[in-house]
């Protein structure tokens, strides 16, 4: 690198003396070697192991590169996430090219990190690169997708750091260390936030407890979060123009990143952009379920949109990096559309939710409409104001937050799962009460849904509720979910409470994110929560649902109500929050065309 660190890199190539071909260059913090659930299922192997996989790369005409990220694996200098990737991403793709068994031609792939780092090296207009397929990740601001949503803390990045402390180069190096690190229990200090430097499940990893803290502290957008590597936003014209992938699932933290990088780069660059959606957890393309859901064998990308993920991608950098002109018909936008399945009960135990694949040149789809839905008093969602009058309460208690159950999470174990369950806690939830009954049995929880559809009504993007709202505190959450309601059935005498995007708005950040301001307490105000975009078709007997809530734990950190900085307050207060129901509360969802009058 340029500083004169030594990054560990493998090449794989057909033989001793490789002719010049293009090469595909992955770069992770997970190890070179490893193998991980992500790379997809072929053969016998799931995972397949990363040789197999580069094998198969070599075969269709590329030399693949796989390099340990700076401070990870055997690489040298100092891990700190995120960070240096913009610089060595750059070094790495630049001495690639030079080197005589390259063609000059650099293309780009990972998922997550190995995604992010793309973006990274991107943001500095890197010459000769040549694709880049970012699976699950590359951002496009970490601060409103990854780290942060709303200005509220992505709890994940707390497991994260302690699953990666533990495997270090360092920790492993020094048994005092990692028997240090293998006492903690992350659970319990889950139980015990917030936690403050020195005073963590981190403090055995220093390096490790200072960037977690140092992500956390940083509750004002600012100069620290437009940082290269984390804010591709303010470098999208810097970067090359070159042809780029991007694939999210509903059920992974990055997919408004996604979207977002598909959507400004299709407009500023010249070269094609392609999007896809899938129904899954972060990076598990392989399997047809997210969470106790299954949606059907056309779910998997293996054998629906390929035979399996490295033909997918084969196919794709064969027909971006071929000499002559592409000739390729894939349509800019595929994404899975959820719902139609039987409801019932699978031989797996999930409930068969169903869906298919979809195929458009724009996302949202060109033909969905933004529809509004109003939030009433007597817990309707209804297209139609009519008689809207005051507003309901809640006491939002910060020592009983609501439990997170699913949804756009990963790297959360131990303490937290992604995808889609009923929304009813069970011994799988962490919660710091206990409850086993469901989420809308809770006070804390406003519940707003549709009348029984007599049709079915499909609806596809981003969701956004914009509320009129006050509170007693100095500062508290709102939190919105969408949710499809199953009706009762055999195989499920309750129903179904299916959760599919959520969104939460951290009120001291409801103008801007740069200067936040305190509440005045009874003051109304509106506010605007944006939740990740989806694709579902609410079946007929369905209900459509809406959960307002201020908080979603262990997911987010959660407001404490003082106004005071998440990582030093040890105050908790009782915030009486309101949602007023008058016609100024609404949620948007988009409709696609021939569902419009469904809805109604």
């Amino acid at each position: 690198m340029r500083d004169g660190t030594e990054l560990v890199t493998d090449v794989y190539a057909a033989d001793p003396n490789p002719a010049p071909r293009p090469v595909l260059l992955e770069r992770t913090p997970y190890g070179r070697r490893k193998a991980r659930g992500s790379d997809g299922a072929f053969a016998s192997w799931n995972p397949p192991p990363p040789e197999a996989v580069c094998r198969r790369f070599v075969e269709r005409g590329y030399h693949v590169v796989r390099q340990d990220c700076r401070g990870r694996g055997e690489s040298g200098g100092e891990f700190v996430k995120y960070l240096n990737e913009a610089e060595d991403g750059y070094d790495t793709v630049e001495w690639l090219a030079a080197q005589p068994w390259c063609d000059g031609r650099v293309a780009t792939m990972g998922v997550s990190y190995a995604a992010h780092v793309q973006t990274a090296l991107a943001s500095l207009g890197t010459p000769s690169l040549s694709a880049m397929f970012l699976d699950s990740g590359g951002f496009a601001s970490a601060y409103e997708t990854g780290v942060r949503l709303g200005g509220a803390f992505e709890l994940k990045q707390a497991t994260w750091a302690f699953a990666r402390a533990r495997t270090s180069s360092a920790t492993l190096a020094d048994p005092m260390r990692s028997a240090a690190l293998g006492r903690e229990s992350i659970e319990e200090w889950f139980r015990q936030l917030p936690w403050r430097r020195g005073h963590s499940p981190l403090r055995h990893a220093p390096e490790y407890e200072d960037y977690l803290f140092e992500q956390w502290e940083q509750g004002r957008f600012g100069p620290y979060w437009q940082q290269l590597g984390i804010y591709g936003r303010g470098h999208f014209d810097h970067f090359p123009d070159v042809p780029s992938l991007h694939i999210s699932s509903w059920y992974d933290p990055y997919i408004r990143t996604a979207v977002e990088n598909f959507q400004e780069l299709g407009a500023r660059k010249t070269s094609p952009a392609y999007l896809v959606l899938g129904p899954w957890t972060h990076g598990r393309r392989s399997v047809s379920y997210a969470g106790d859901v299954d949606f059907g064998p056309e779910a998997t990308l293996d054998g629906n949109l390929a035979a399996d993920y490295v033909e997918f991608r084969a196919n794709w950098f064969d027909s971006q990096l071929s000499p002559t002109p592409s000739t390729s018909t894939d349509p800019a936008v595929r994404y899975f559309r959820m719902g139609g399945g039987s409801g019932k009960r699978t031989a797996d135990g999930r409930i068969d939710h169903g869906g298919r694949w979809e195929a458009g040149s724009a996302w949202p789809p060109p033909d969905a409409q933004a529809t509004e839905f109003f939030l009433t008093a007597g817990g309707e969602l209804t297209p139609e104001p009519g008689a809207l009058t005051g507003y309901l309460e809640y006491d939002h208690d910060p020592r009983d937050p609501v439990p997170t159950i699913g949804g756009q999470v990963t790297s959360g174990e131990p303490v937290m799962v992604g995808g889609a369950f009923d929304q009813r806690p069970d011994d799988r939830t962490f919660s710091l009460a206990g409850s086993r009954l469901p989420l809308d049995a809770r006070p804390d929880v406003l519940t707003f849904q549709t009348a029984v559809l007599e049709r079915d009504v499909v609806v596809a993007g981003p969701v956004v509720a914009r509320l009129a709202v006050s509170s007693s505190a100095a500062d508290t959450d709102f939190t919105v979910k969408l949710i499809d309601v199953h009706p009762p059935s055999d195989d499920y005498p309750a129903g179904f409470a299916m959760n599919l995007t959520d969104g939460i708005l951290r009120c001291r950040y409801r103008d801007s994110y740069e200067n936040p301001s305190p509440l005045e307490p009874g003051r109304v105000y509106d506010i605007t929560i944006e939740a990740p975009d989806t694709a579902n078709l609410f079946a007929r007997g369905h209900r459509i649902r809406i959960d307002v809530s201020s908080s979603n734990f262990p997911r987010f950190d959660v407001n404490s109500g003082t106004g005071e900085a998440e990582t030093t307050d040890r105050r908790r207060v009782v915030a009486t929050n309101r949602v007023f129901v008058d016609g100024r509360s609404t949620v948007t969802l988009h409709l696609l065309s021939e569902d419009l009058d469904d809805a109604t």
